[in-house]
């Protein structure tokens, strides 16, 4: 007799298990623990067994039904049940294995090393959010262009659209990993040259550039009145030009007042540098050490503790305070202020301009950074660039400090 849905509902525990029949080798075991088991009894090569087919009422009769007649095909083709289910769970695991998520995660274990922590977590919070959501869980080896195209495209909407190219070369990263770890074949990026649409413009950083106008923004910083942790990260940003984010994190541990140095890993190159310090510098640190002394961090919040770093915003801040607009001078200015008229009005070579800006320039010998390279030239430098500020500040454009190579 063939099994109903009533008398399988209305089936009761026993002492021991008992079964129900459907025919054809299916049944319903019925469990002293009141589980309801589909299972479905046959022989394969002379031998007799049993394949699981789930459990009731998650698999209702009808599914039953058709998972075993699913089985007896196999069976009547040659086929073991058992072992192809056992084939399609592995196939099943090895494609959660190698899905985009798996591959992507293990490739930015490898990718992030020696990488800022701003770079990592950018990188982190495109896959997160841009990607994972939606090829996430697709194995790598069959992800397409079109469905990349779709991913970028939603970035695309929502106006970021250089966050779309960078999202593009971080799947295209991912996909040539695991090409090369034998999880797929090819990368579908390069199919989408042209699809997107292109980068905006990048402009410079607003910068003042004229002598007249920097004496008068050092005049106004000197006057700065919006507490003294950001008026004195304002005085030394145009003495020290190092990247806004690198003066944030600058630590009294890493200031060395005897040798009148900073030294600290370069937030984009991943480096040391060397940041030789004028008079004019350690005066202004000597002045904050008062403050922030006790402090890890040289720049600190204005919080009750001044224990916290001081805002990634407060610079730019005290620049508007002081009437500056955004398209009239940024803080990363200070760095092409420095570049421009270190070059021009005070005749520094290239060389030590750009090895003090952090940037990469080739080294004839062997062509890797050295961080005390042409450290004497570059001290003299960093003082005769304190001195020429100091004489914009006085509005005495007469008096430009010459400068010499060191011997």
């Amino acid at each position: 007799m063939k099994l109903t849905d009533i008398n399988i509902k209305k089936a009761k525990p026993g002492e021991k298990a008992r079964k129900m029949f459907d025919g054809g080798g299916l049944y319903i075991q019925i469990e002293p623990t009141g589980g309801k088991l589909w299972r479905y009894r046959y022989r394969f090569e002379k031998k007799e067994k049993t394949l699981y087919l789930g459990r009731y009422p998650d698999v209702s009769l009808q599914e039953a039904r058709e998972r075993h007649q699913e089985a007896r095909k196999q069976l009547a083709r040659g086929i073991d049940p058992a072992v192809a289910k056992q084939a399609h769970k592995a196939a099943g695991a090895e494609r959660t294995a190698n899905s985009f998520e798996v591959i992507a995660r293990e490739w930015l274990e490898n990718w992030k090393e020696n990488k800022a922590k701003t770079s990592v977590r950018l990188i982190i919070c495109g896959l997160e959010n841009d990607c994972f959501p939606f090829i996430g869980k697709k194995p790598v080896a069959e992800i397409t262009a079109p469905e990349v195209l779709a991913v970028l495209r939603r970035i695309e909407q929502r106006g970021a659209i250089c966050s779309a190219h960078l999202t593009k070369s971080t799947i295209s990263q991912v996909m040539r990993y695991a090409i090369a770890t034998g999880r797929a074949e090819r990368d579908p990026c390069p199919d989408l040259r042209g699809a997107l649409k292109p980068r905006p413009r990048v402009t410079n950083h607003p910068a003042i550039l004229e002598p007249a106008r920097i004496g008068e923004l050092l005049r106004a910083i000197d006057a700065y009145h919006g507490g003294h942790v950001v008026r004195a990260a304002l005085r030394l940003m145009p003495l020290l030009f190092c990247r806004p984010g690198e003066l944030r994190l600058m630590k009294w541990a890493d200031v060395d007042f005897d040798a009148a140095e900073w030294r600290y890993t370069s937030t984009k190159k991943i480096k040391e540098m060397i940041v030789p310090l004028s008079r004019q510098a350690v005066e202004i640190l000597k002045e904050i050490q008062h403050v922030t002394g006790n402090c890890a961090y040289v720049f600190t919040g204005s919080g009750s503790t001044v224990k916290s770093l001081m805002s990634d915003k407060a610079l730019i801040y005290g620049l508007r305070a002081l009437g500056y607009s955004k398209d009239e001078m940024s803080i990363h200015g200070f760095r092409a202020m420095a570049r421009t008229l270190l070059a021009e009005r005070l005749r520094i070579p290239a060389e030590y301009i750009e090895l003090q800006l952090s940037h990469k320039v080739p080294d004839p010998l062997n062509g890797a950074y050295d961080r005390t390279r042409f450290i004497d030239d570059r001290r003299k430098m960093m003082t005769a660039w304190a001195d020429y500020l100091d004489n914009l500040k006085i509005a005495d454009f007469s008096k430009v400090v010459p400068f010499s190579k060191a011997v």
